[in-house]
């Protein structure tokens, strides 16, 4: 595991909202869907904001990094054996064969996306019922999550 591509891609979430969520960009609509103020907005703690953000981007890009590179799977089946084991030896044996089939930027960028439908869709939506928010909150934190995990799935299996 590349932890230093773990980090680098935890920024991706902050940065691709420093646009999404600009006034200029979706901010204004975010807002009225949301019912946020803009001093609301500015208000807070902004170290700890981003400083939890960071922390729950790099929590994602963990879960990612088991998405998207498959050969997480094989070494958790057989990483764990002694060496000289038969086990050991299944696993060289696939690593050297399949070790960098589906490493790529496209591949990770698939199932990052896939994963912003499946997990992060459901769990925005369910917290808008909930919540009484309108489909036009749904959308524009779902598609922050789907552009954001996407680039994050990318750079993770081409990098890490």
């Amino acid at each position: 595991m590349n932890f230093p591509i773990l980090f680098a891609s935890a920024l991706i979430p902050i940065l691709i909202g420093a646009v999404w969520y600009n006034p200029k960009v979706l901010g204004t609509a975010w807002m009225k869907a949301s019912g946020v103020t803009e001093a609301q907005a500015q208000s807070g703690n902004m170290v700890l904001i981003f400083g939890l953000a960071f922390l729950f981007s790099f929590f994602l890009a963990f879960a990612l990094y088991g998405l998207c590179v498959h050969q997480t799977g094989i070494g958790q089946l057989f990483g764990t054996a002694p060496e000289g084991s038969a086990e050991r030896a299944v696993l060289t044996d696939i690593m050297e064969k399949y070790g960098d089939r589906h490493r790529t930027f496209g591949h990770g960028a698939l199932h990052g996306g896939i994963g912003a439908i499946v997990f992060a869709l459901p769990l925005i939506g369910i917290l808008a019922l909930f919540e009484r928010r309108g489909w036009k909150y749904v959308m524009i934190h779902f598609l922050y999550w789907f552009v954001s995990m996407t680039l994050m799935g990318g750079v993770i299996c081409q990098f890490a």
